[in-house]
């Protein structure tokens, strides 16, 4: 988490192979290593479709890192080498997620229907990851994880410049629609001559809302070594906001407690500057445990002395009242640019800090 925010903490490390055409990021911790091509990144075959889909871009964020997450518990970062989807391309991935029809038989959405009572669009978001290892002097596909971001809820409108009605989508049609994706997808990548022969993950996603302030999560995954799924294993994620809305109450004591010390932590920040608009976390859960918080501080802050002595203070209050052991990124900033940054690596019980300088 903290990784994009440091340029000490991922360094940019290029690894020289034997064969000149291609070199590799090399890698910081636990991440992996990315493939450089002819002095150039290799990006996506699809880069940018996702984006264009989205309306929530927590989802968008949630998801790309969600994935990540997934794929290092099946091709573990000391074995492989990351590479952005090479075999989906753009046209291949708009296609899947458009609505099925004579002209797109390949689509996952249904057909719209009745204009004024529409079959919803279930599928959202499609990324690959391409997994390789080295071998002689070139790099050979080992693996591969697909991600499908499934709606929690339709938004649609009966007719032009009408109201925007919605449609949820119960957990139980979220999973079903995600599992009747997924063995499309899986069929046609198959398809591919060099995908016929490796492990190829899908994990499924639930989208939350175009209007949350928090991202989806990934609820479930499964590795196929051929064409057919079915023993899926399930992933208890969760992302809330902190703090908790006026009057919600929690069933789990362990998310209060955390609620708690956040809310402690902001109003010790709040009375020691008064120039504070608002102070906003999104946590992550995992099986009910913390594992990790993303902060936003809002401030109207105008002299660089004063940035420095709030940023510096908020790295002793984070310290006194966060949890230990997590990975946390506090993000300091006006209305209008990025101010400061503080933020721990997992593991770590330091909290490092950067002041964004006007020169």
């Amino acid at each position: 988490m903290a990784c994009a925010l440091s340029l000490s903490a991922c360094g940019f490390h290029k690894k020289s192979t034997s064969n000149s055409n291609y070199t590799t990021t090399g890698s910081a911790g636990k991440n992996y290593q990315g493939v450089i091509e002819h002095g150039h990144y290799k990006v996506s075959k699809a880069r940018g479709v996702n984006v264009t889909q989205n309306s929530n871009q927590y989802n968008l964020k949630s998801f790309e890192t969600g994935l990540t997450e997934v794929s290092q518990k099946v091709f573990s970062p000391k074995s492989y080498i990351f590479q952005e989807g090479q075999y989906l391309d753009t046209t291949e991935v708009q296609h899947l997620l458009g609505r099925k029809s004579a002209k797109n038989p390949e689509g996952l959405n249904p057909k719209k229907g009745k204009s004024s009572d529409p079959n919803p669009e279930f599928i959202q978001q499609l990324e690959e990851q391409d997994f390789v290892q080295q071998s002689g002097g070139s790099l050979k596909l080992k693996g591969m994880t697909i991600g499908i971001g499934i709606n929690s809820e339709y938004n649609y409108q009966k007719k032009t410049d009408g109201p925007q009605y919605t449609k949820k989508i119960s957990d139980a049609e979220v999973k079903r629609q995600g599992e009747i994706a997924a063995a499309k997808v899986l069929k046609q990548i198959r398809q591919k001559k060099s995908c016929q022969n490796i492990p190829i993950v899908i994990a499924l996603y639930k989208q939350a809302p175009d209007d949350s302030l928090v991202g989806g999560s990934f609820f479930a995954y499964e590795k196929s070594s051929g064409t057919s799924l079915g023993d899926w294993k399930k992933l208890n994620y969760k992302t809330t906001v902190m703090p908790k809305a006026s009057g919600a109450n929690s069933t789990n004591k362990d998310n209060e407690s955390d609620d708690n010390n956040f809310s402690n932590f902001k109003s010790q920040i709040q009375s020691f500057f008064p120039n504070i608009s608002g102070v906003t976390a999104q946590a992550q859960y995992k099986n009910d445990s913390l594992a990790g918080m993303h902060i936003t501080v809002t401030t109207q802050f105008y002299s660089e002395t004063e940035i420095q002595s709030f940023t510096d203070y908020i790295a002793q209050a984070a310290k006194k009242y966060l949890p230990n052991g997590i990975p946390i990124d506090i993000r300091i900033q006006s209305d209008s640019e990025m101010q400061a940054i503080v933020f721990r690596n997992a593991g770590s019980d330091k909290f490092q800090t950067h002041v964004l300088t006007s020169y």
